[in-house]
């Protein structure tokens, strides 16, 4: 695999059709509404981004979540409970989680508030409607929501669709996996209104035993325009539900049996068939935007998200005070244990506003926004059967939280030559968090208030084909809520990163090429690291110093009028300055300590590569090469040879053929074949380790992916 990374890295360093780049780049820019620009990196800015336009996404789009659209991008990996990117997914991006990406849709915060993670199976088929989107690498630029502490995702629909359309976009696969959307829009009407609507269904098997998914969205939007002035009205919803796969496959099963699935077995004999988790989610949006003369722009929105669902588990021989059950009387004697089926609820909302001031001059362009929410958790446990008999329903935990989020920032691009301009950005956010209990220790309640300064600044120079920048980006981070059950007298801290970018880029009329290099410098960042909390659970531990730094190298060539090919390489060195670990010691009671130097972080490959060759074979029918390969991971942070998931290669094939008919605007069959070497990968998992018996023993769990399988897609635009 080595040399399959070498092979990529010398790709990289070709080319790419600038002028047709140039093109895509300057129409994806036009297409900004004034709320995306004020959280996106222009092209001038000394940011390491990537912009996806509609027509890439919509080549891509065969029903997988919103991460695998992403996954030939620089230094992304994916992975999915189902093992086939249908339901569940996550994303990395330079070996940061989805926690630590800061993910908006049309400028609005989309990270889950309490988990500060991003559930895209909430939303299912969202990338039907979206126009564009940004990728930042590092902190990048100030956005609203949750801190960018490694990396942004910027997403728009807010685009104007001038002429009236309809589509259609059907595709089925492997695992009966099926996906069906229908898109409308009236185009602009009367010089001043236009809508769109769009209705998804996707379902799957899922290649995990029983990771089933049926999933539901709609998207609405509705807007006029003036000269001066616009109002835009977004509802969009998403229903999912899901069969629980979350649990991964042991080390010893993962040879003899991959796909098993370990949730719904706690019920004797047959797996429980409603062990699913189910969810509902709306979002309400409300767009201002005016043109106060000829420099300056001005956006205010309002936002409301209303999240309401469950998971469902089958559990066996519960005890009823467990759970704050009157134990039922049989034959005069109390029946103290029972198999019983729960539901651990979430009802939350989700509200605020953002809002942005654009003023440009000839030579500069400053940009003053900033924004507020609101965020009202309710979470909640309900017992909905017993087997030896309860009163229904019997409701064990009832606890709220409260968090509130304020953000502003101020950010000045300036050009103070014809080939030199500088940036700066300057953020204050503040986070007021309350939490009345948790599940497991209702009694803890917390209390804490976090104000972060975040100064970014950075010059860039260009001239003719050649761009070169350096930044630096202070990012900071509140913890998640379970890190504060850590423990009742420790409260953990919040994260800082200082990042640093140098970039030089050169564009040809036949090629391009880019090299960026970072450094991420993370003080107290928060690392799981075997200790336990009050409640016996793991948690994560602020641990004083560790590192990321890299270079990614991307290329594109147009090797032939009708062959293109282009690749992304990033080779990194990621590494904790003093690790501790803790292991649990079930021969002498509590933990016992190991401590490592300089150990790679967790799930932080050294080597993430990938490629694409394009090859129009003629006007009707072209063929993609889609190659990606990701070099060895460790499964935690003390870089244990035995705790690991290995290197991977996948190659992907994709078949584009237009088909023309009278009355059809355009319709066309996509075939795309996954993984199509059948190899068997793993690209997520999790560990831990305890002493028993005087021999330290260690379990390794993995979430594997499908070998080769396939999706196809027939879309018809009228």
């Amino acid at each position: 695999m080595k040399t399959i990374c070498i092979a990529i890295a010398i790709l990289v360093t070709l080319t790419a059709n600038s002028q047709q780049e140039k093109h895509q780049k300057d129409s994806f820019l036009l297409l900004e509404p004034i709320e995306v620009k004020a959280v996106r990196a222009s092209e001038f800015s000394p940011f390491t981004k990537t912009n996806i336009s509609k027509k890439e996404i919509e080549k891509i789009n065969l029903g997988q979540d919103l991460p695998f659209l992403l996954q030939q991008t620089p230094s992304v990996i994916v992975h999915s409970d189902a093992g086939n990117g249908i339901g569940y997914t996550g994303i990395r991006i330079r070996g940061t989680d989805a926690t630590r990406i800061n993910v908006t849709l049309n400028g609005v915060p989309f990270n889950d508030a309490e988990s500060q993670g991003t559930f895209f199976v909430d939303l299912p088929d969202f990338s039907s409607s979206v126009s564009s989107i940004q990728i930042q690498r590092g902190v990048g630029t100030s956005s609203n929501g949750t801190g960018a502490f490694g990396a942004s995702i910027n997403i728009s629909t807010n685009e104007a669709n001038i002429s009236p359309y309809a589509q259609l976009h059907n595709s089925l696969g492997s695992f009966n996996s099926l996906k069906n959307t229908i898109k409308i829009g009236s185009g602009l009407i009367g010089n001043h209104f236009t809508t769109d609507f769009r209705i998804s269904k996707i379902s799957s098997d899922g290649y995990i035993d029983r990771a089933s998914s049926d999933l539901q969205s709609f998207y609405f939007s509705t807007a006029y325009f003036s000269k001066k002035s616009s109002l835009r009205f977004n509802v969009f919803s998403g229903k999912e539900k899901t069969y629980q796969a979350w649990y991964g496959v042991s080390e010893l099963d993962l040879k003899k049996n991959r796909k098993i699935n370990y949730a719904g077995t706690e019920r004797p004999f047959d797996p429980y068939d409603n062990e699913t988790d189910n969810y509902l989610q709306n979002h309400f949006q409300l767009f201002y935007n005016a043109f106060l003369g000829n420099r300056v722009e001005f956006n205010s929105t309002l936002f409301y998200v209303k999240g309401s669902g469950y998971y469902e588990q089958y559990k066996s021989n519960k005890a009823f005070s467990d759970y704050g059950i009157t134990e039922p009387i049989f034959g005069g004697n109390p029946i103290t244990h029972s198999d019983i089926i729960r539901q651990l609820w979430l009802d939350n909302d989700f509200y605020g506003n953002i809002f942005s001031l654009n003023y440009k001059t000839s030579n500069s362009q400053f940009t003053f926004g900033g924004g507020w929410n609101n965020y009202l958790g309710n979470h909640f446990g309900e017992v909905v059967w017993a087997k030896n008999g309860l009163s229904l329903p019997a409701k064990w935990y009832d606890l709220d939280a409260v968090k509130k989020d304020f953000t502003i920032y101020l950010k000045e691009q300036t050009k103070i030559s014809n080939h030199v301009s500088l940036f700066y950005d300057l953020q204050f956010r503040s986070v007021d968090y309350k939490i009345n209990g948790f599940r497991n220790n209702p009694n803890l309640n917390i209390a804490s208030n976090y104000k972060f300064f975040n100064p970014k600044a950075g010059i860039t120079f260009s001239k003719n084909d050649w761009l070169t920048y350096f930044s630096f980006s202070r990012g900071q981070k509140e913890p998640n809520r379970e890190d504060f059950e850590a423990n009742s007298n420790q409260i953990p801290k919040q994260e800082k990163l200082n990042d640093f970018e140098l970039s030089v880029e050169n564009k040809k009329s036949k090629y391009s090429w880019k090299a960026t290099g970072y450094f991420m410098h993370y003080k107290d960042q928060l690392v799981l690291t075997g200790k336990i909390n009050d409640v016996g659970a793991y948690t994560r531990t602020n641990i004083p110093s560790s590192y990321r730094t890299g270079i990614e190298i991307e290329g594109a060539v147009a090797i032939h009028s009708k062959i293109h090919a282009s690749a992304n390489i990033t080779l990194s060195r990621n590494k904790i300055l003093d690790f501790t670990e803790y292991i649990d010691d079930y021969d002498n009671g509590g933990q016992q300590t190991t401590t490592y130097q300089l150990p790679d972080i967790g799930f932080s490959p050294n080597c993430i590569a990938g490629a694409t060759f394009e090859f129009l074979l003629s006007k009707k029918l072209a063929i993609n090469l889609l190659s990606k390969y990701v070099s060895k991971q460790y499964l935690d942070n003390t870089q244990n040879e035995n705790r690991k998931l290995n290197e991977y290669y996948l190659q992907d094939m994709q078949l584009h053929y237009s088909l023309t008919f009278s009355r059809i605007k355009n319709a066309s069959i996509i075939l795309q074949a996954n993984n199509i070497f059948n190899n068997l990968y793993e690209p997520n998992g999790y560990t831990f380790s305890y002493l028993y018996n005087q021999e330290l023993t260690t379990e390794n769990y993995y979430y594997p992916m499908a070998g080769r399988n396939f999706l196809i897609a027939l879309n018809i635009k009228l």
